[in-house]
């Protein structure tokens, strides 16, 4: 069994992370964005959020992206492993910009079906504007927190090669 929750600012690369253990460990993944956005870039009420994480940490295995402070409990609490991707701000500003322009180019769906926009990428509501409140604030605030959860094995990458390096040891399991 593993539970392994993925953790960092977002445009780290949690859900790429996640989607690829999943396939190479064979276990189901969750993204918690996809249970909080409703259609229309609603947000889901905090009490049904956490019914849905609690369901789907309540299975023997998973994989779950995310950093919701709300659910923090229910995802790192029943997790036995947590990957924190804890890159450079030019690193994940740089990621999170190219994943921002393919989006709006392209047109792919994010976040339970909802689509990203110029308007939405550049407005109030910026995605870039969110990693530049958050950022600073998950890098003072995930140490501490990950202390609460020690029964965990915690890793923390500073590169996508110790990333890449870790994702390799990995054992491979059939589906």
């Amino acid at each position: 069994m593993q539970r392994i929750a993925i953790i960092g600012s977002t445009g780290s690369g949690k859900s790429t992370l996640a989607r690829a253990l999943s396939e190479r460990l064979a276990i189901p993944h969750t993204e918690l964005d996809n249970l909080h956005w409703l259609p229309d870039w609603q947000e889901l009420d905090d009490p049904s959020f956490r019914v849905l994480v609690d369901a789907a940490t309540a299975k023997p295995e998973w994989v779950i992206d995310g950093g919701y402070s709300v659910v923090r409990d229910l995802v790192w609490g029943r997790a036995d492993t947590i990957v924190w991707l804890n890159y450079s701000p030019l690193r994940t500003t740089l990621q999170l910009l190219k994943r921002t322009v393919v989006r709006n180019v392209r047109g792919d769906p994010c976040c339970n079906g909802n689509r990203e926009s110029l308007r939405r990428s550049l407005g109030r509501d910026s995605i870039m504007l969110w990693l530049l409140k958050s950022y600073g604030m998950n890098r003072r605030n995930f140490p501490p927190a990950l202390t609460r959860y020690a029964h965990a094995e915690q890793f923390v990458f500073r590169t996508p090669d110790e990333t890449a390096r870790w994702f390799a040891s990995l054992p491979i399991r059939a589906r």
